[in-house]
Parts: C-alpha cells; sequence; structure tokens
C-alpha cells in the first residue's frame, strides 16, 4: 500500500528503512551488549554480519527477537504459557488491549508466541519517554514499535495527539491490515489492580465520532490478561508508591531503563498469557442508548471483567492475601516452601529502615494480593 505521510511523527520504519537500520544497531557501541544476550553461543563479528544483512522486519522479528524473548525465558522464568489463540481469525486483524505489568514485556512475550504459532505480529504503542537514545529508536521502530505521547499540561495538544493516535490505530487496522497492541491505561499497573483507562475507549471513538458503535466494533478489541508469578519490578513499585503517597513522584534519571532492565533480567517464575473472549459488535450495540461517556466507561468495565476474570493467580498471590488480612483462608493453594521463599523476599524491604517499613511491607502485599480481590469481583 502507499504510504502516508500524515503518520510519519510516529510510526515504526518502513520496510525501505530497515536495511539502514540495522546497519546502525550492528554498528552502534552497545551492540557486543547485545550480542552477547541474544546470541551468547556465536562470534560477536558473525552476529553483527548477521543482523547488519537483515532486510525486513519479519527477518528481524523472527531471529533476533524471538531470541530475545527465547533468552528472557529460559534465564528468568520457569515456564511461559498462552492461551485463547483458538478465539482468533488468523486473516482478521485486531486492538489487543492489554493489562499493563512489565514496560517490553507484556507487549514483547505475546509477539514471540504469535511469531511461535505462525500468526503475524502487531504494531506496539511506544511511550515517546522510552525513546531514550538512537539505538532504542532503532530496535523499537524495527519492531513494529510506534511512538504514544504521554499527557502533558497543555489540553489542547493531548487532544490533538489522542485524535492523531486513534486515527492511526485505525489506519493500521483497516488499511495496512496490521493488528495493534495497546495498553489498557497510560503507564504501567503498580498496585495490582488491572482497570482500563476510560479516556482510553474515548480515544478509540476519536476517529469515528458520529457511530460509538463502528467506532470500537471496527477495531475488533480483543482483551489479553498477562500474569508474572514474580511481579514484574514489585520493590521498584512498592518504593514509588510509598513515594507518591508524601509527594507527587517524579522519575529520577534512568528510571525508566532502570525498570526495562531489572523486568528483563528479575525472576518471574512462571508467565501467562491469555487472550480473552473478542468484544463484539452485538455486545456494543447493547449500550446504545447510552451517553458517550456512559458508553466509555461501560466498554471499559467490560474490558476489566475479561480481564480480570482471566487474570491467573499464583501461589504468591494466596499467600499475600493471607498474610495481609492475617488469614489462612487461601492455604491450600500454596506449600510452606512458597511462603517462605514469599517472606524472604518480603523481608527484603526491611533494609528501607529510614521508611516506615510496616507500611512499605503493606503496599508490596498489595500488589500481589489485590489481583484475588479484583478476580473474585469479575469471576464468571
Amino acid at each position: 500500500m502507499e504510504k502516508n505521510p500524515k503518520f510519519d511523527d510516529i510510526r515504526p520504519y518502513y520496510e525501505d528503512e530497515i536495511p539502514a537500520a540495522m546497519k546502525r544497531i550492528a554498528s552502534s557501541d552497545v551492540f557486543p551488549l547485545l550480542a552477547n544476550f541474544v546470541y551468547p553461543n556465536e562470534p560477536l563479528e558473525a552476529v553483527r554480519e548477521r543482523v547488519g544483512n537483515f532486510k525486513t522486519v519479519k527477518e528481524f522479528q523472527h531471529d533476533t527477537m524471538r531470541r530475545v524473548n527465547e533468552q528472557i525465558i529460559a534465564r528468568s522464568t520457569t515456564g511461559f504459557s498462552c492461551s485463547g489463540l483458538d478465539r482468533l481469525n488468523r486473516d482478521k486483524q485486531y486492538l489487543f488491549v492489554s493489562n499493563h505489568r512489565d514496560i517490553m514485556l507484556d507487549a514483547c512475550l505475546l509477539q514471540y508466541h504469535f511469531v511461535m504459532n505462525g500468526f503475524d505480529t502487531t504494531e506496539i504503542t511506544f511511550g515517546a519517554n522510552l525513546m531514550m537514545n538512537p539505538i532504542v529508536v532503532d530496535v523499537g521502530k524495527s519492531n513494529k514499535m510506534f511512538k504514544v505521547e504521554r499527557p502533558g499540561g497543555d489540553i489542547k495538544a493531548f487532544y490533538r495527539s489522542s485524535v492523531h493516535l486513534s486515527e492511526y490505530i485505525r489506519y493500521v487496522i483497516k488499511e495496512k491490515k496490521q493488528s495493534v497492541w495497546i495498553a489498557q491505561r497510560n503507564g504501567r499497573t503498580k498496585n495490582g489492580i488491572d482497570a482500563t483507562d476510560q479516556g482510553i475507549i474515548k480515544m478509540f471513538c476519536m476517529s469515528e465520532p458520529h457511530n460509538k458503535i463502528k467506532a470500537l466494533a471496527d477495531l475488533h478489541i480483543v482483551p489479553v490478561s498477562i500474569s508474572y508469578e514474580w511481579e514484574s519490578c514489585d520493590i521498584l513499585k512498592a518504593l514509588e508508591l510509598y513515594e507518591s503517597q508524601f509527594t507527587r513522584y517524579i522519575k529520577k534519571p534512568g528510571e525508566d531503563l532502570n525498570s526495562i532492565l531489572t523486568g528483563i533480567m528479575q525472576q518471574k517464575g512462571r508467565v501467562h498469557i491469555e487472550l480473552c473472549e473478542p468484544v463484539t459488535e452485538e455486545e456494543l450495540m447493547a449500550y446504545d442508548h447510552l451517553t458517550n461517556n456512559e458508553y466509555h466507561k461501560v466498554v471499559a468495565g467490560l474490558l476489566d471483567s475479561r480481564i480480570n476474570s482471566a487474570y491467573r493467580l499464583w501461589p504468591n498471590n494466596y499467600i499475600a492475601h493471607d498474610i495481609r488480612y492475617g488469614s489462612k483462608a487461601f492455604s491450600a493453594f500454596y506449600t510452606p516452601e512458597e511462603r517462605e521463599a514469599f517472606e524472604a523476599r518480603l523481608a527484603q524491604l526491611e533494609k528501607y529502615e529510614d521508611w516506615d517499613v510496616d507500611q512499605l511491607k503493606d503496599i508490596f502485599l498489595g500488589i500481589y494480593s489485590n489481583p484475588v480481590e479484583s478476580k473474585s469481583v469479575n469471576k464468571i
């Protein structure tokens, strides 16, 4: 299809831009470090030549990015599973709306699952704040990532960027014939409570403002639920939530990069992704009588119900709930050894002795125990 310059400010690379991007990646200063992680048993110069000669997105994704995920799964998980592919039509494009627990891995692991099962990968939203340097931009845009601006103080500018994003998502699905992955909210869930931002649903509708049913039905929304046995960046999230109680939290220099690297390297235990039942036009029609605001709210609630119902609870979730509420209600769902391992991780917070450690621990426990409450409320 023809290129559309309207979206040049946010789009991923076109196919004819890949060869130059691959050469830049292969010649970058950090390439030896990346090559050692992704291709640990191959000579550096052989890897440099291999990556530098990729000509297509598919080559990059099916070789390098596939191996990235294989290394992450092998080094930092005890199992990775995904279910729900049978709910998808291989020849149809979807808008995958996912809960968001890790900056990179939520979307990255899903792409890996698609590659391994012969499905096309999706385009992926990528926060403008994460495009920290040229190699991150090259890797991201070669991996079908497109830029999303974070909300700022300028309301008019944010509205314009929201309309632009909405138009791009519709363009990708309807004209480029590609699927899209987007998080259910701006930024990661830090307290363990997965909730779809009503504003995200409003944004989807901006590019089809005269028919709210068609606006969403055309996008073929599929809720996605990802759950980590050991929550990504759990201690970092607890510290941020603690600080946020007393002051407006401002990210420190390099914090996003630290979260990305921690998410990749931290032990995650088992990881599961569930592709939930797609939202149908028939379901949406039931809300046709609602005002736009009510419609956005109820659709967000529909996604929440599916995401939370599909969320896979692990022993750590039940352990945290029992500890937090001084109960043994869920003791049948974990072993003494699993509880001991969780308590050892909880004890790591005791080194923050200048803080209110009990409060810090309660926040940490909430990260793991809140999904138990959410699943109970949304259980179908």
